[in-house]
């Protein structure tokens, strides 16, 4: 069989986008697809425990992603996590009693930022503070407390 130019620019193609593929199916998973900056505004959140709530990790409400967490710091004199959130300004009526929680995506997957909108007729603006947070629930700590609440039940 006798190979042609047109076969070999083919498969050249053919191989070539399935490596774009590949790239552009990592860059989501790693949540790494926006190399530009959206017109954003920022949020804080302050929470006993943030968990394992990472820089880039998904600000989503009623289920829709609206932003992303863009700084995780430690206050030394409250001792609480602060979180940074970036919102997109397109969402830019969250209620100022809006409440933040950081929750699980599935069982074991990764952390994100919950909002969860109040009633207020006043809105978050930029630089605006989170009041009413709820932090993660470490299912370390659950399990323990569960395992020793019926170890105790026994006796």
């Amino acid at each position: 069989m006798q190979h042609t130019n047109t076969q070999d620019t083919f498969v050249g193609l053919f191989v070539a986008s399935g490596i774009a593929g590949l790239f552009f199916l990592a860059l989501q998973v790693s949540n790494l697809s926006s190399f530009t900056e959206h017109d954003s505004y920022t949020i804080t959140a302050r929470f006993e425990n943030s968990g394992g709530l990472k820089v880039k990790s998904p600000v989503s409400s009623a289920g829709v992603k609206i932003g992303q967490v863009s700084a995780i710091s430690f206050d030394p004199k409250t001792y609480e996590s602060v979180v940074k959130l970036s919102i997109d300004k397109q969402y830019n009526t969250l209620p100022d009693d809006t409440t933040a929680s950081v929750f699980t995506a599935g069982l074991l997957g990764e952390q994100y930022v919950n909002l969860d909108a109040g009633g207020s007729d006043e809105y978050l603006k930029d630089g605006g503070k989170i009041e009413i947070t709820q932090s993660a629930i470490i299912l370390e700590k659950a399990l323990g407390q569960f395992l020793f609440k019926s170890a105790a039940e026994k006796k």
